[in-house]
Parts: structure tokens; C-alpha cells; sequence
């Protein structure tokens, strides 16, 4: 039984301690929007070739939502991108349509991008070809440097440190830190007393390759983080932010009006997403609630399917014929009072259906507490969603994630927030707060464009 695998806990919300590393969030909270500060050294006008690079699967969706605004601003822009870690599959459909093209192949990382935070995965990454790729990469990044494209880099200290070594101009948006981390809950970790001294979470060297004079523009993700980084020197901004532009807003189907409504998030890494997937099912079905429990799954890829449905056979559930056209659901599943709907790319259709999200993901967390929509994770080994990683955007997002130790554990603090619409309004609304309105993209896309003129 399940039950006999779990140790009873009280509900508990609380920000977790940042530790000295620092993990590849990506954009997630501008507060609004700042008047802007201009670099003093503009671009050539004749300029009108730009080069994407990103380091991440967040930092992809961010520089395919900037990219996007900047073609409809100006569709004589030409542009390319070069997705550092994995295949950049977001940017399939523009490239199809021809105005955008895609430099270099794609190299698989198995930890994801998230090597800096697993010794075991940087060696894996090395064993699969990250020298050999980052090389090839460089090559590119110079040769295009001197055909005089302009290097958008988005990310951190990685595409940060190829753009400014190409010789080129470049911009950056700067993705995974925040002072959010080390100034919101407990300050008594070494990181924090080593960010409080700096009086930013950015490193020396990475503010050092900021002041650069071909850097012509430093967007940031909040407003704190901005002016951390103009005490020392840098002209950084925080126009917006692109990880809540295109999310639906549409209402759940009144089908599921008499159903309590969890999103159940696993990430997107393999083999990890599936271990989130059957640790988070195993403790939703301790969840103890009046109502029956609808529980939508928005999967990354259908290459996932197959796995899953072995997962959920092994539980119990069964495979029902079911259909919502509403929600073009491609499975839907029953155990009891539980429904589970299965959806291959369905996130951005399905996020606003959520009371409460049971997640252990990273940018989609982030986009479903922007929708003020609180959320409880069960971080396990990683690479990627360990218990640091968990940490880190909890306080990220202002305890607006809560950090679950047990499958019980999280049962009851989901509980609490189905049962308290009071409290789940408050924290929805205070992690809503951290990541800020829509229109990023737009606004970035502005700034650039303006810096090209």
C-alpha cells in the first residue's frame, strides 16, 4: 500500500535557504514596468542581422517569445538561433516558415543544461560531447561575429561570456539570478552572506563583461536584481517579463465544475520527469478531500506516453473512453474519485485550469504561480529538481512554491490550500507579485529594435 511508504507531517509553507550554487531559473518576475536606460553607444544602423543564443529549455521559450515580438515589430530583421543545450524544438515552426534559421546542430545533453548544480552530470555532459559541441559552437558564434551579426544572448554566465569573446555587439538577457534569492526568508547561508557582500547575486566577472562597451543593452528579471546590478556600474533594466506572455487565460470546462483541480507538473527531463511523475501521483492519492479530483498532466512530448501509461497501469488507474472535446485530452484515466487527463503539449492551454499546482518543474512552475496559482513540489535527486534547485524558487518566488519532504507531507498541504480559499488566494497572489504582468517579450523586443534603429 501506499500509505504503509510514508511518514505523517504537518502542512508547512515556508522559503527555503539558497545554496552557494546558483541554478539556471530562468526569467521569471519583472514587477512591472521601468523607464529604460539607454546605452550611449548605439548600433550601426546598417546592422540587421541578429543571432539568438540560449542556454537552456527556459531560456529558449524566452528568446522565442522576444524574437517573435521583434519580427512583428520589424520583419526585415534577420535572425538565427543557436540553442545551446538540446534541440531548440520551440523554434521548429519559424523555422519551417522560413524567416528564421537555426546555426549549428543540436547536441543532447543528459542533464539538461544543469551540469553546474551535478558533478555526475557534468561528467555525463562531457561523455556525450559538451567539449566537442561548445568548440564547434565558438567556431560558429566568431564566424558570425565577423559577418557583423549582433549577439542576443539569454542566459547566464555561458552565452554571457561566447558573445562578448566573439568580438561582437551584443545584448543580454540575464535569466537565472535574482536578489530575491538571498534578500526574501532565512539570510544565514554562506551564499548569502557572499551575495549581501557583493550586494548582488551576479558574480564580479559577469558584471565585469556587462560594463563592456559593445554590450548595448542588460535586461534583468526584476527591478531589485536591476539596481543591484547599477551599484556596480552596469546599465541593467527590467522591462517585462516574456514567461507569462502567451499562457491562456481560458476557464476550465464546466465539465469539471464539481471537481477539485490540480496541474501536475514533472519537468521535461529524462528519466527525471518520469520519477516526478510517479512520486507526485503516489502522493496526490492521499489527497483527502469531499470532492472528486481532476488532475491535468501537461506532457512536454508525446515520446512520453509510452512510459507514463506503464507508470499508471502499475498504480491502478484505467484507461477510460472518455471525451471532452473542450479539452482534446489524448487519454484520460480513473481511479476512483480521481479523473487524470493526459495532454501532450498542453500546457499553455491547460495552466489557468488549476486551483493548485503539484509540480517539480522549473519554468513551468514559474508561469503557473504568475497566474497566482500556489504550488507544492517533492524534489528528488535530480539533475535538475533537487532539493536545492527546490530551495532556490521557493524564496525565488516568495515561498509561493512550498517544499514537500514525504508523499504525506504534501498530501496535506495540498489539503490546506484546497480547503483555504483565503490562503491560496494570498500566496497564489504574492508568487503572481514575483513574476509580474505579461507584455516582456513586447517590451524587450522594443528596447532591441530601438537600439538597431
Amino acid at each position: 500500500m501506499v500509505s504503509s511508504k510514508i511518514k505523517k507531517a504537518a502542512p508547512r509553507f515556508e522559503l527555503g535557504i539558497k545554496d552557494l550554487q546558483s541554478s539556471a531559473l530562468p526569467l521569471g518576475h519583472a514587477a512591472g514596468h521601468e523607464n529604460f536606460i539607454s546605452n550611449s553607444n548605439g548600433i550601426s544602423p546598417t546592422q540587421k542581422k541578429l543571432l539568438f543564443i540560449s542556454n537552456g529549455h527556459g531560456e529558449d521559450i524566452i528568446a522565442f517569445r522576444v524574437l517573435t515580438a521583434l519580427h512583428e515589430i520589424n520583419p526585415d530583421i534577420s535572425m538565427e538561433v543557436m540553442p545551446i543545450v538540446g534541440e531548440g524544438k520551440i523554434f521548429s515552426k519559424y523555422l519551417n516558415e522560413g524567416w528564421l534559421s537555426k546555426l549549428g546542430s543540436s547536441t543532447f545533453l543528459p542533464s539538461g543544461g544543469f551540469s553546474n548544480q551535478s558533478f555526475r552530470g557534468l561528467v555525463l555532459d562531457i561523455k556525450a560531447g559538451l567539449i566537442r559541441s561548445l568548440l564547434r559552437q565558438w567556431v560558429l558564434i566568431h564566424r558570425a561575429a565577423k559577418e557583423g551579426k549582433i549577439i542576443v544572448a539569454v542566459g547566464d554566465l555561458l552565452p554571457l561570456l561566447l558573445a562578448w569573446a566573439s568580438g561582437a555587439d551584443y545584448f543580454f538577457i540575464g535569466t537565472p539570478k535574482s536578489d530575491y534569492t538571498w534578500t526574501s526568508g532565512p539570510r544565514f547561508s554562506l551564499s548569502d552572506f557572499y551575495h549581501r557582500l557583493k550586494g548582488t547575486e551576479w558574480d564580479p566577472w559577469e558584471y565585469a563583461l556587462m560594463r563592456s562597451d559593445r554590450c548595448k543593452m542588460i535586461a534583468v528579471r526584476d527591478k531589485i536584481t536591476a539596481r543591484g546590478l547599477r551599484n556596480h556600474g552596469v546599465k541593467a533594466v527590467s522591462p517585462g517579463n516574456p514567461m507569462m506572455d502567451g499562457i491562456s487565460k481560458t476557464v476550465c470546462p464546466i465539465n469539471f465544475s464539481k471537481f477539485r483541480r490540480l496541474i501536475l507538473l514533472c519537468g521535461s527531463r529524462l528519466p527525471e520527469a518520469y520519477r516526478s511523475f510517479e512520486k507526485l501521483l503516489i502522493a496526490i492519492q492521499l489527497i483527502q478531500v469531499s470532492s472528486p479530483i481532476a488532475v491535468f498532466v501537461p506532457l512536454n512530448s508525446t515520446s512520453m506516453g509510452e512510459k507514463v501509461e506503464s507508470i499508471l497501469l502499475e498504480l491502478g488507474f484505467k484507461l477510460t473512453n472518455e471525451f471532452i472535446p473542450a479539452l482534446r485530452a489524448s487519454q484520460i484515466w480513473r481511479k476512483k474519485s480521481l479523473v487524470l487527463l493526459i495532454g501532450f503539449n498542453k500546457f499553455y492551454s491547460w495552466a489557468n485550469f488549476g486551483e493548485v499546482g503539484v509540480a517539480n518543474a522549473g519554468t513551468a512552475t514559474e508561469q503557473l504561480v504568475g497566474l497566482g496559482i500556489p504550488c507544492v513540489s517533492l524534489p528528488g535527486k535530480g539533475p535538475q529538481f533537487n532539493f536545492n534547485f527546490a530551495k532556490r524558487q521557493s524564496r525565488l518566488l516568495g515561498g509561493a512554491v512550498a517544499i514537500s519532504k514525504g508523499y504525506e507531507v504534501l498530501a496535506k498541504q495540498v489539503e490546506f490550500l484546497l480547503n483555504s480559499d483565503f490562503d491560496r488566494i494570498a500566496i497564489g497572489s504574492r508568487g503572481a507579485k514575483r513574476m509580474g504582468l505579461e507584455g516582456g517579450s513586447k517590451s524587450l523586443a522594443s528596447l532591441i529594435s530601438s537600439k538597431l534603429s
